[in-house]
């Protein structure tokens, strides 16, 4: 991008439009799967909550107007025959909004249910500003007229189900202008030097420094590269609540969380360019990590939910991770990061292995990350061969960082666990030409035509030859012209929209190239490489994908998508 390129245009209905350290957006998703007519102030504290309603007015009815909406990083715009409004961030707290030719109302998003619920509005006169005060968010929302006139209002210190707003609109052949701040109890009156086309121009110029430092690699042959920057930069937070460090959301649509494996993904797309960040979204969920070693499902703002985990990529990750950085990490971080990933593994080998038993076992799909996965059909406390491979790649991590922090004995242990674990699963769970699952209950197995049984292939190099080219060979099966469909199209469990029964996700195709690639079979890693990076050209960086059209499901604005499509476009254009 140059200097003067306003960036990637892009749908506000796909992806929210916010910039980096905002904990709200602004879009028409206001719920899960919910789009509205306007768009919206979005918060995402204390939960996903549309708050206010952003409705440009036709000044000579005052009836709403008809407009598009166009969106960049740096600028969102209604359009009209008549005139535009446009809004921008000034900061993670504050947008400015600027109108000629239309007036603008803004409101609360929905009317209360009870007379203390939902959106309460008054007028300050301590600023000269009205307020609106949020009962889901628990923050205020103050808007300062800085030219124009307030035409109206409705609903001032009303209770109950009270329509309240207040419409804004510019004096003769003017313009008019006004700030929302979000805010959590008081702060001085509205002041900024700054104009509109200022702020515009120094949000767009981080953007550009971001992307820079994220994809300086991008070309024409990596044309989704920005717009997956964005994606990235505008769910990014500030530390918050339960929010630690700076965190990348999965989305600022209703995904508003960091899951403890989504968060991997993220980190290793942002490691060259912006190492700090990198190692914030690696360590978010160890800072919630409890007395067992395990780790959260996931963390957001107000709530840290420990019902299920997510499967112990981390030892891969880091791995990763750490030849991605542009400067090695130091021992103080070696030594926190192993002391955290050793915890995270003994989890595994005490909480989560039968009496007796070699291979550790999952309590349901969701602590696989492929919640309904058909491995899981016939029981859900199950011994998988994808855990046992994982847990293979994180005891080999172990060992080399406890031979980097001169723990050589430790280092030795970590390695005899991995041998022994990686002998069982060959043991216990290959037979006739692939992997099974073994219900803990009884010790049935079964196979299943899922993706699932075979992501052991992220053991790479680690794999014996003849059992790599047949996990290799089974891989192609699931390829369709967009990717690798979770579940074979040919199953009669095959879901379109299936989540794990069907579509095609981001994670799942990070994992299998890599492991593919490290064990050489690196034509059908570029294969798959090439096929999800034209997918996410055409379709977006949605949650998933359906497999056989390509067609975009579930939250369109997905990170760990837009970070899988950097992390192999950057590869792609290494290689190129």
């Amino acid at each position: 991008m140059t200097a003067a390129t306003p960036g990637p245009a892009f749908s506000v209905r796909d992806i929210p439009f916010s910039t980096y350290g905002s904990w709200f957006d602004i879009s028409p998703v206001v719920a899960e799967k919910a789009y509205a007519d306007d768009l919206h102030l979005v918060s995402h504290q204390n939960g996903m909550h549309a708050v206010l309603r952003l409705i440009p007015l036709d000044p000579s009815t005052g009836a709403r107007a008809e407009t598009g909406v166009e969106a960049t990083p740096a600028l969102l715009s209604w359009i009209g025959t008549g005139g535009r409004v446009d809004l921008g961030y000034e900061s993670p707290d504050t947008v400015r909004l600027r109108g000629s030719g239309l007036d603008i109302r803004v409101c609360a998003a929905a009317q209360a249910l009870t007379p203390f619920s939902g959106t309460y509005f008054f007028h300050d006169p301590a600023a000269d500003a009205h307020v609106f005060t949020s009962y889901e968010t628990g923050r205020r929302y103050r808007i300062t007229v800085l030219s124009g006139t307030v035409a109206g209002t409705t609903g001032a210190q009303g209770l109950g189900g009270t329509d309240r707003g207040l419409v804004v609109t510019a004096e003769a052949g003017g313009a008019w202008e006004i700030a929302i701040e979000e805010l959590d109890t008081a702060r001085p009156p509205y002041t900024s030097a700054a104009t509109f086309d200022e702020i515009v121009e120094t949000a767009r110029q981080s953007f550009t420094h971001f992307v820079d430092a994220v994809a300086p690699w991008r070309s024409s042959t990596t044309p989704a590269a920005e717009l997956a920057a964005y994606v990235v930069w505008s769910a990014t937070v500030r530390p918050t609540g339960l929010v630690t460090r700076p965190a990348v959301l999965m989305s600022k649509h209703w995904m508003d969380k960091v899951w403890s494996w989504d968060h991997c993904f993220n980190a290793l797309a942002l490691a060259p360019g912006c190492p700090e960040l990198a190692l914030d979204q690696f360590a978010l969920p160890f800072d919630h990590q409890d007395e067992s070693g395990a780790l959260p499902d996931s963390v957001t703002h107000s709530e840290v939910l420990y019902n299920f985990v997510k499967p112990p990529i981390h030892g891969w990750a880091f791995s990763r991770l750490r030849r991605r950085l542009p400067t090695p990490p130091g021992r103080e971080e070696l030594t926190e990061t192993y002391r955290r990933l050793a915890r995270w593994t003994e989890f595994w080998l005490t909480a989560r292995r039968a009496p007796g038993a070699i291979l550790a076992h999952y309590q349901h799909g969701n602590d696989s990350g492929w919640d309904n996965a058909t491995t899981f059909d016939p029981e859900r406390v199950v011994v998988t061969a994808d855990l046992a491979a994982f847990l293979v790649l994180q005891l080999h991590e172990l060992a080399y960082l406890a031979r980097e922090l001169d723990m050589a004995d430790e280092a030795d242990g970590w390695t005899r666990a991995a041998g022994t674990i990686q002998a069982a699963l060959l043991d216990e769970l290959w037979a006739d030409g692939r992997f099974v699952a073994r219900g803990v209950a009884g010790g049935d197995t079964w196979s299943s035509a899922g993706l699932l049984d075979l992501m052991p292939v992220v053991l790479g190099e680690h794999l014996p030859d003849e059992i790599s080219s047949t996990l290799a060979d089974h891989v192609k099966a699931h390829l369709t012209p967009y990717g690798l469909a979770t579940e074979l199209p040919s199953s009669p469990h095959y879901l379109a929209d299936g989540y794990w029964r069907g579509p095609i996700w981001a994670p799942a195709t990070i994992l299998i190239e890599d492991g593919l690639r490290r064990a050489g079979h690196h034509r059908l890693a570029d294969d798959i490489s090439a096929r999800f990076r034209a997918l996410c050209e055409t379709h977006g960086f949605a949650e998933n994908f359906d497999a056989l059209t390509g067609t975009g499901l579930r939250d369109r604005a997905y990170t760990w998508t837009a970070s899988s499509y950097l992390l192999l476009a950057e590869a792609h254009a290494r290689r190129e």
